[in-house]
């Protein structure tokens, strides 16, 4: 090697590239230059083909990439020091079982030191926060939303309020408490003593007494009231209003002619709400989930749930970043917080209630019949001449004006909605895949919403849906349909994953229908699910593209009824910013909300997956979404006002009406 002046230089460490190549023949191949420490270099050429070949250059039969200078700024001693530190700092890293979660703890409590400037105002509900999971103190808490919610926590508190119930003592006696075989309803005369028409409402008195017969004297019992008649299969829920002194109000609305029929069950005495609230109170962490870590041949479990009573050091902190949703598990002995791969619900952690039991008595004194003390049924005349038009009031013992109208009812078995929407019916899978053409339709939830997944997919095949027509008179036009039809069924896309959580995706290439469905993000009680695929739905959301061919159906709440009601509403809040996200970036997205419903009951689920619990997580999920541009479907009234018994995932003829509802939004009258 020379200088610029052109003379010989005296050290090496050049960096230099040599090649071997024949352009005509595509060939080259790369040499090993051999740097002699005094200025000069060989470059050694393996020769593989016949023929000619060159070395790189016409001139210069070496390319120079670099001189002299690095060396001398980074002598080879120096060199040689940095990369044996760099060895010994990863040694340490690597077989150090706490160091990366130390560094970790220690990063988020310097973050959390500095200060932030967020804007704690309504506006801020469409953005995303927060930044940084919070850290988690000696004793945590399962009542903290984010301090831009706890106004709205409050009223959302506030707005669920359950009547004040008695307290109750330990020696309490069972005839004391309310007893539905010694209670009674009467059906209220007509208002001017006429006859009831379409379109009227009935009143309906409850008289509470205990299991001596005598009446309470205060209220707070649960009560289911329902007017039907079976011959026609119609149904309609009624309104229950509270006195407070042992007597209730049940306000129906008169929606077909003939017969019908009241049915009041009582779900739970006042004294059994006591205890209900009691257990929330006293045992918030009355379910836990487990993990399972696993590294090579070392697998450890652990205990996990939305808190834990530990120091942060004793934890691993897995709350989401982008909706600050906390989930922590111990910290396992052996291994790193990284090696969490399953996630699964652990069980119960239920304490003794002792006496308390003999409140919670199926057919006794829960999911109990009131009886009649007089008809039970009226009938009901076309609607009169002098038509009202609107919505029925009804003002309570306390002076409350209160909208009555129901959701929906019941007819011929069919749903019909009272909100303007026409129900139409999509009896086979050819009107179903019609409707949703070229659609593509994200489901997110519990396993109430997979019902759906699966009714779709059952559903949509339509073969043998073909027949003869003026469009298809001829044999070979009716064979083109028939091989349409055959190929176009949803069909379920096997992505090998777990068959209760998923997540599924179904698809009907012809008609370019896209279905998925995925579950929501812990706390869920999954037997067991690969914590990659714990995803919640407000980043789900987030990914959505959104427009008039997309629908989203989200359905949040029955793996909460165990825990606080902070910890449903922080879940709904951030799902709702998310929604709010979609819609400003794609107004014509339809967004569909499905209710809570009520279920069959045990001893066990009463003080853990209740109907009481279910009902107040309802109201909660009405508030939160009534100014957001969603739909609602009412699954609550929807499987309150039919005439099969209540069941957490309710049966096929339930939810056939309740996809009907939503296709009915898909595809308005006319629009197919």
């Amino acid at each position: 090697m020379y200088d610029f002046h052109g003379h010989p230089k005296k050290s090496g460490g050049d960096f230099l590239l040599a090649r071997l190549h024949n352009p005509s023949l595509y060939a080259g191949v790369a040499g090993h230059v051999l740097d002699h420490g005094n200025g000069s270099y060989t470059a050694v050429f393996s020769l593989l083909w016949e023929g000619r070949a060159q070395v790189e250059g016409q001139n210069q039969s070496l390319i120079t990439l670099g001189g002299q200078t690095l060396r001398k700024r980074f002598p080879l001693k120096y060199g040689l020091i940095f990369l044996f530190l760099t060895f010994f700092i990863l040694w340490v890293m690597f077989y150090s079982v706490n160091f990366t979660d130390h560094i970790t703890c220690k990063l988020s409590e310097l973050k959390k030191k500095v200060p932030t400037t967020e804007d704690s105002s309504p506006a801020t509900i469409t953005l995303k926060h927060p930044t940084e999971p919070p850290m988690l103190s000696s004793v945590c808490s399962f009542h903290s939303v984010l301090p831009e919610d706890t106004l709205e926590l409050g009223f959302l508190k506030d707005y669920i309020t359950w009547p004040e119930t008695s307290s109750l003592p330990l020696t309490f006696s069972l005839k004391d408490t309310s007893h539905p075989a010694h209670s009674t309803y009467t059906i209220l005369p007509c208002n001017g003593g006429g006859r009831w028409h379409v379109g009227d409402q009935l009143e309906v008195l409850i008289k509470i007494n205990d299991f001596n017969g005598h009446p309470k004297k205060y209220g707070g019992d649960v009560l289911f009231a329902r007017l039907h008649n079976p011959t026609v299969r119609a149904g309609v829920v009624g309104k229950v209003f509270d006195h407070h002194n042992g007597s209730y109000t049940a306000v129906f609305s008169l929606l077909w002619e003939g017969i019908a029929e009241v049915e009041v069950i009582m779900i739970h005495s006042s004294e059994a709400v006591t205890v209900i609230e009691r257990v929330n109170l006293e045992q918030p962490g009355r379910i836990y989930f487990r993990s399972i870590f696993r590294s090579g041949t070392v697998t450890e479990a652990a205990i996990c749930n939305v808190c834990l009573k530990a120091p942060p050091e004793q934890l691993c902190n897995y709350t989401d970043i982008q909706t600050g949703e906390p989930w922590f598990c111990y910290k396992p002995k052996k291994l790193k917080c990284e090696h969490r791969i399953t996630h699964s619900f652990g069980g119960f952690t239920l304490k003794p209630m002792s006496m308390d039991n003999t409140l919670f008595q199926i057919g006794v004194n829960m999911k109990a019949s009131i009886r009649s003390s007089g008809p039970s049924k009226i009938t009901i005349l076309p609607k009169s001449k002098v038509v009202n038009e609107t919505v029925p009031i009804y003002t309570s013992g306390l002076g409350e004006a209160v909208r009555t109208r129901p959701a929906g009812y019941y007819y011929q078995g069919a749903w019909r909605a009272l909100d303007g929407t026409t129900v139409r019916q999509f009896n086979n899978g050819t009107a179903m895949s019609q409707c949703l053409k070229g659609k593509v339709v994200h489901l997110y939830g519990d396993s109430t919403i997979r019902q759906w997944f699966e009714y779709l997919v059952a559903k949509i095949p339509g073969r043998c849906q073909v027949e003869m027509s003026a469009s298809n008179e001829n044999w070979f036009t009716l064979l083109s349909d028939l091989f349409s039809v055959i190929h176009s069924d949803l069909k379920l896309f096997d992505l090998k994953n777990p068959p209760k959580t998923g997540p599924f995706m179904a698809l009907d290439y012809t008609n370019n229908i896209l279905v998925t469905f995925r579950c929501h993000g812990p706390p869920i009680r999954a037997p067991v699910l690969p914590v990659s695929q714990l995803h919640f739905v407000a980043n789900e959301l987030d990914s959505v593209v959104g427009g008039n061919n997309t629908v989203v159906v989200i359905g949040v709440w029955a793996h909460f009824s165990t825990f606080p009601v902070e910890v449903y509403v922080r879940r709904l809040l951030s799902i709702r910013r998310a929604v709010v996200r979609l819609l400003t970036r794609a107004p014509d997205t339809l967004v569909v909300i499905r209710t809570a419903n009520p279920k069959r009951l045990t001893v066990q689920e009463s003080v853990t997956t209740d109907d009481f619990y279910f009902l107040q997580r309802d109201k909660i999920l009405r508030a939160i979404f009534k100014e957001v541009n969603v739909r609602l479907l009412d699954a609550w009234e929807m499987s309150q006002a039919h005439y099969l018994p209540h069941d957490l995932h309710p049966p096929p003829p339930i939810i056939k009406n309740m996809i009907d509802v939503v296709l009915s939004h898909i595809c308005p009258s006319g629009e197919l």
